[in-house]
């Protein structure tokens, strides 16, 4: 029986309204007991651990924003220096380049010059092997001559004179007289 009573004493309970906007003194009491335990229990065991949880993660966050910054700031740096190499390169490219043409210019203006010295050379060494067979041909037509003039004069006289006084002779006579005009 006395769970019976036990639910009567429930069951009346229940029927009590409880009004939950009415102020009820013991009840405010223990709720403002619980709530200081409580928070005094959390800001010991609880919110200290969180807070250095929390400070430790802003520390490693601000940590890594300094650490990106840095690693940006040092791209840029070699950024920076990488185009300044490059810009070098390239400068040092086009010196190349025109000195390479430069050297190629004063190669073929040597060349040309070496060619023109050649080509005079080779006209004057014409010239002169021309003139010396000129010579040589005007020589061998005296000879000619004198042989042919002793033979026609040897000839129309009909006698025979000292061959040698006579080439002597025509050789002298020749020697005066120009061929076309020249000695």
């Amino acid at each position: 029986m006395s769970t019976f009573l036990l639910i009567a004493a429930v069951a009346q309970e229940a029927e009590r309204k409880v009004d939950l906007l009415s102020p009820s003194g013991g009840l405010m009491f223990w709720t403002i007991v619980i709530f200081v335990l409580l928070l005094v229990v959390l800001s010991r065991y609880a919110f200290k651990p969180m807070l250095a949880a929390v400070e430790a993660r802003e520390r490693s966050l601000q940590a890594a924003i300094d650490a990106a910054r840095r690693d940006l700031d040092e791209a840029a740096r070699l950024l920076a220096e990488q185009r300044a190499s490059l810009e070098q390169a390239r400068g040092e490219a086009q010196k190349l380049i025109a000195d390479g043409r430069a050297t190629a210019e004063k190669l073929r203006g040597d060349l040309l010059e070496q060619t023109k010295a050649q080509q005079q050379e080779m006209l004057d060494r014409a010239r002169r092997e021309i003139e010396t067979e000129k010579v040589n041909a005007i020589a061998a037509l005296r000879r000619e001559a004198v042989e042919l003039a002793i033979a026609g004069a040897g000839k129309v006289i009909e006698r025979n004179l000292d061959s040698d006084a006579n080439r002597k002779l025509v050789e002298d006579f020749l020697g005066s007289v120009t061929l076309g005009g020249k000695a």
